[in-house]
C-alpha cells in the first residue's frame, strides 16, 4: 500500500532477518540492539516465517519487495523461560494488515519457540475511502474518511491494487 518507489528501492535479496528459532532472534537483537524492549519492524512472509528488521526500516524492504500474512512493530523481553513477546502490533501503513492476520503471526512467533500473548497488545483497524482512495485508520470505531468525510466500509478493504 505504500509508495511504489519504496518497493521499487528493494534491492533483489534484500529483506529482513529470518528468525526460525530463539536463538536467531538473540544473536540477532544483541547486534542489533543490545538491549531488552527496543521494538523492531517484522512481517511474516508467505513462507509463514518471521522477519525481523531494525524500527525505522519500511515493512516492504523487510518483506523483500514481496506479499506478505502480517506485519507491524514489536518488542521482545527475555524471560528465564525464553525470549517472550512484550508488545505487538499490526502497524504498518506499507501493508495496512487486518488485525485478522494474527493467526499467522502467532503461528510464526510459536513456530520459532517465542512465548507471545493472545493476541496484538495494540491492533489498528485500516480502511480505503471509496470515495478519494486514501488509507485511513479507523479510531474508536468511527467508520469516517478523515480526509473527505466519506462513510468508511466496516470489511478490510486495503489491498494494492486501487
Amino acid at each position: 500500500m505504500g509508495p511504489e518507489d519504496v518497493r521499487r528501492a528493494v534491492a533483489p535479496g534484500a529483506g529482513g532477518r529470518v528468525i526460525r528459532c530463539a536463538a536467531d532472534l538473540h544473536t540477532w537483537t544483541q547486534a542489533e540492539a543490545g538491549t531488552d524492549g527496543e521494538p523492531f519492524t517484522y512481517v511474516v512472509g508467505l513462507d509463514a516465517l518471521l522477519r525481523l528488521a531494525p524500527r525505522r526500516s519500511e515493512h516492504v524492504a523487510c518483506a523483500g519487495g514481496a506479499d506478505v500474512l502480517g506485519a507491524g512493530e514489536i518488542s521482545f523481553r527475555h524471560t528465564p523461560h525464553g525470549p517472550h513477546v512484550d508488545e505487538i502490533s499490526n502497524q504498518s501503513t506499507g501493508y495496512c494488515p487486518d488485525p485478522a492476520c494474527w493467526p499467522a503471526v502467532a503461528t510464526a512467533l510459536d513456530r520459532a519457540g517465542i512465548g507471545r500473548p493472545d493476541g496484538f497488545t495494540h491492533a489498528l483497524v485500516f480502511r480505503r475511502c471509496e470515495l478519494c482512495g486514501e488509507n485511513n485508520v479507523v479510531r474508536e470505531e468511527v467508520f469516517v474518511c478523515v480526509f473527505c468525510d466519506s462513510d468508511l466500509p466496516l470489511a478490510w478493504n486495503v489491498s494494492h491494487v486501487r
